[in-house]
């Protein structure tokens, strides 16, 4: 069942250990199917390097496991992911990962300001990352916590644990992650030269809504704009 759906679920989540966003069995994934509205998500406790497609989990959004090959249980943070799909329906691909950087403004539950024009690539209408507030792992309280968030970014740290990014297609979810991180070690940096209680200049929200694509390039009959 929706195999093609649970290797590109695997495929993810083997490529954000590669890329350092989350190490041993920390962080999970999942893909919503369009047709069915089945999530394919990560399984619990299993090491990414051992996994197969087969090992990915099929729940429906009552959190029932509607198939699981192998017997694994979906990662216990499973209603995180549904609650996100049942308050988002334009997202279809959840990753929630545990990068360094990002932990470190998580537990100090700081947001991370627009020092670089890059966070308008992250759907941050208020021109930050938020941070959601902590819900204990395994617990509804975890994806109630994220839900305020991400009406307001498709990216959250997430107190205490990590962070969490969405989009409709994992590949992009999990480059948002990615850019999470490089803009958390970014910010740690320049607050390190800065010296203590002191803070860069950001990019203000008025200006990051006023980019577009440029006007000034000719494209091709057809080209998308």
């Amino acid at each position: 069942m929706l195999e093609a759906i649970k290797q590109q679920v695997l495929e993810c989540a083997r490529q954000a250990e590669v890329m350092g966003l989350c190490r041993q069995r920390s962080g999970n994934f999942s893909i919503r199917d369009k047709e069915t509205g089945l999530v394919c998500i990560t399984p619990t406790g299993m090491d990414r390097q051992e996994m197969t497609h087969r090992d990915i989990v099929v729940v429906n959004m009552d959190a029932e496991v509607v198939e699981a090959e192998t017997l694994h249980r979906p990662t216990s943070e499973v209603t995180m992911h549904l609650k996100i799909y049942a308050s988002r329906p334009d997202v279809q691909a959840v990753v929630h990962t545990h990068s360094k950087f990002a932990l470190t403004f998580a537990i100090l539950n700081k947001p991370i300001p627009a020092i670089v024009t890059e966070l308008m690539h992250l759907g941050c209408k208020e021109g930050y990352i938020p941070v959601a507030p902590y819900g204990r792992p395994g617990t509804p309280a975890l994806g109630e916590s994220v839900i305020q968030p991400l009406q307001i970014s498709d990216v959250a740290l997430m107190e205490k644990h990590g962070a969490v990014a969405v989009d409709k297609d994992i590949k992009e979810a999990l480059l948002k992650a990615a850019y999470v991180e490089e803009l958390a070690e970014i910010y740690y940096n320049t607050l390190t030269l800065l010296g203590p209680g002191k803070e860069p200049d950001y990019v203000s929200k008025e200006e990051l809504q006023k980019w577009a694509y440029p006007k000034e390039i000719k494209l091709l009959p057809g080209e998308d704009k």
